[in-house]
């Protein structure tokens, strides 16, 4: 039987935090999905740099991702109801709780385990792990 383990962020400017957690991720189970968030969707931080196909088509081209998809419209759990995922992996950093999605997914019927993946701290001076970081270095570094 076929293990489907689900990841989902915005990945803009994809980062080594981001490929931690993607490969955390398929370390669950057999077959990796990854939602990416549209654009218009992320409300909680600032909105992604880059359009959704392009972030999409990144993350699709990582070995550790078989599937990778732009997120519904309207509902978020569109997508995660047709993957049907045995394990859903939340960043170690993502503003969903573990157990209210839990609890989302039961009512819509899916049985998932929810994880939440490990953080990853830099391994050399200057890593950044974040797209934040990332902008406010390149406007640091790039601006007059």
């Amino acid at each position: 039987m076929t293990t489907d383990v689900l990841a989902q962020g915005t990945f803009d400017l994809l980062h080594p935090g981001h490929l931690h957690y993607l490969e955390e991720s398929a370390g669950f189970g057999d077959r990796l999905h990854v939602i990416i968030a549209r654009r218009e969707n992320v409300t909680h931080k600032p909105r992604p740099v880059l359009p959704d196909q392009q972030r999409r088509d990144v993350v699709a081209a990582l070995e550790v991702v078989d599937d990778a998809r732009i997120g519904h419209p309207d509902d978020i759990f569109v997508p995660v109801e047709a993957i049907d995922p045995d394990v859903i992996v939340l960043g170690h950093d993502q503003h969903h709780d573990a157990a209210d999605i839990r609890a989302a997914v039961r009512d819509r019927g899916i049985d998932a385990d929810v994880r939440r993946a490990s953080a990853r701290d830099p391994r050399y001076e200057g890593e950044l792990l974040s797209t934040g970081a990332i902008v406010d270095r390149i406007l640091a570094e790039r601006t007059d």
